[in-house]
């Protein structure tokens, strides 16, 4: 059974972004379960709103309210926290600072300890921008570092993070993976009615192609040559499949508010919150226990950079998800792999 929790609004007054300040910035979050459970955080990820969240959270599935206390928060430019697309003038649209995991890390703190009084988190887990998020809870030397979300959690808050989970990410955006964006992002920004974010209305042809040069990414070769695109007769085509379900989603978001969003996961990198770019150094302070989830055919987050991180770890555990789906995998997009990924993190979960 899928929860309906109430959108909730931290709003945290003046706050420093690495690329400047909002007079107010908001964090959008929910709450499912009792807070005297064991706390569970479940941040959103690229084209995640909160209510995406829902695969995971429920009666019944792996993270469930009646035994975790479960927190799912909304990234910066997601359309729900601060974002290019509901800021006020100065800083609206393109004028919107640039924002990093960082960033969302340290407003994400907040909330759970300012705001739900938390002071301790069993597990934070994430699937794509999500899991990128979940390694940056390490101490810095001056307190805590300002930290991709799942693993910047454990490398800003080490004594506030138990174990985390990374589904589908990686502990820095590989330069394939910062050159594989660079493509939608450039059919957006370049289209003829993007108009350098000033827009006035939705910029069609841009969102439309910017849906369609990311689509490609998001599935493995192997899914596109088995037509699963046509997914058991709901598409026609393959155009039919990039109408409806890229153009027609992407179409639902702000333009701004993809660049934005999608510039935060291009600077992606864990070591720059300590050890001075040592990635092997950072990775290796990491105090909670983790379970890696890259997916086999992932071409954002190839498993090899898991299978690399691993070597640094000291705490982790891999299991590569065998799909053909590719990053989307990790999505709770079908029922194969969902099961495969719930049953794996259920038994993380439960481990002594």
């Amino acid at each position: 059974m899928s929860q309906v929790a109430e959108t909730q609004y931290y709003h945290h007054g003046r706050f420093r972004l690495a690329g400047g300040v909002l007079p107010d910035a908001i964090t959008a979050y929910q709450t499912f379960g009792d807070p005297k459970n064991p706390v569970i955080v479940f941040p959103t990820c690229y084209k995640g709103k909160l209510d995406s969240q829902s695969y995971m959270v429920g009666e019944g599935k792996v993270l469930d309210p009646r035994k975790y206390y479960v927190v799912t928060i909304a990234l910066f430019s997601n359309g729900e926290s601060s974002s290019p697309s509901n800021t006020p003038a100065p800083f609206n649209g393109p004028y919107f600072p640039t924002v990093t995991y960082e960033d969302n890390v340290r407003a994400q703190y907040a909330v759970l300890t300012q705001k739900l009084g938390i002071k301790k988190v069993f597990c934070v887990i994430g699937f794509s921008m999500g899991a990128q998020q979940v390694n940056a809870f390490v101490k810095s030397n001056d307190g805590f570092a300002e930290p991709l979300q799942a693993y910047h959690w454990s490398i800003m808050y080490p004594d506030f993070l138990e174990r985390y989970i990374a589904i589908c990410g990686s502990a820095r955006t590989s330069p394939h993976s910062q050159c594989a964006l660079e493509g939608p992002k450039a059919a957006l920004s370049a289209s003829k009615d993007f108009q350098d974010g000033h827009y006035k209305s939705t910029p069609q042809h841009g969102i439309r192609a910017f849906a369609r040069a990311f689509s490609a990414w998001a599935h493995s070769q192997a899914w596109y040559a088995k037509k699963g695109y046509l997914f058991d007769g709901r598409h026609t085509s393959l155009d039919d499949f990039l109408r409806e379900d890229w153009e027609g989603d992407l179409l639902e978001w702000d333009a701004n508010d993809l660049l934005t969003l999608l510039n935060t996961w291009q600077l992606g990198d864990v070591s720059l919150i300590r050890d001075g770019g040592h990635f092997e150094d950072c990775l290796g302070a990491i105090k909670a226990r983790s379970l890696i989830m890259p997916c086999k055919k992932d071409l954002f987050f190839a498993p090899e950079d898991s299978q690399n991180e691993m070597q640094f770890l000291n705490n982790a555990k891999l299991v590569i998800i065998d799909s053909e789906w590719g990053h989307m995998a990790g999505a709770g997009l079908n029922v194969h792999d969902d099961e495969f990924i719930q049953a794996e993190v259920k038994k993380f979960l439960e481990e002594p």
